[in-house]
């Protein structure tokens, strides 16, 4: 689950560029078409604050894509809800997504909506010089850099949203899939082909007479 959002403060310096459809701060918010939310790194203290805002995901299932084929297509917002503190140069942010995508399943090729609800913790450290030691980050946290005086939350929304996915998209893991012979939905009922016994890949080797 989410950090308890234990502390609602006054609300940080922020930098609103396109990309985010809305941002709450404690008990203020921020709106526009399409904005993203960059929080300044000064403005992260020790005490705990909360963040809730709708990331921009429309985009990412073509980014996603392989070919012809897209596995996922997303809703045009992804609920955010975050947490993120501060000890020494390190950044905390521990957050919760929300979305509802679709997922083109692998055996029947149909459509499908599912649910994604993720819960992600990372650690943003500042970005080492070279040969310095990066491996500081608690064993149940991510690790990251961030350089100069900003973070930018949508890199990092969008990584964790990509790795909440399923590796395969099926409707259901029963999926009976198409008939090989027909092309039929077999979730939709029986097509009335006969079952080819053996691997149909050499079906065309059965064909082939051999002179004696």
């Amino acid at each position: 689950m989410i950090a308890p959002l234990s502390a609602r403060c006054q609300a940080p310096a922020v930098s609103l560029t396109p990309r985010v459809a809305f941002a709450t701060f404690g008990d203020l918010s921020f709106s526009g078409t399409g904005r993203a939310v960059k929080i300044n790194v000064h403005d992260i203290e020790e005490v705990t604050k909360d963040l809730v805002y709708e990331e921009v995901t429309a985009s990412l299932g073509g980014e996603l894509r392989h070919g012809n084929v897209s596995d996922f297509d997303f809703p045009a917002k992804t609920k955010v809800e975050l947490n993120y503190h501060r000890a020494g140069l390190d950044l905390f942010f521990y957050g919760h997504i929300s979305a509802q995508p679709f997922g083109n399943c692998a055996r029947c090729l149909e459509a499908y909506e599912f649910p994604l609800e993720a819960d992600f913790s990372i650690m943003l450290a500042p970005r080492p010089a070279a040969g310095q030691d990066s491996s500081s980050a608690e064993e149940d946290v991510d690790l990251g850099f961030y350089d100069g005086d900003e973070v930018d939350l949508s890199p990092i929304v969008r990584e964790q949203i990509i790795l909440a996915l399923p590796t395969r998209p099926l409707c259901r893991e029963e999926c009976r899939g198409l008939c090989p012979q027909c092309g039929a939905n077999r979730n939709e009922g029986d097509c009335g082909c006969t079952e080819v016994a053996g691997d149909p890949r050499l079906a065309v080797l059965r064909t082939i007479k051999v002179s004696r």
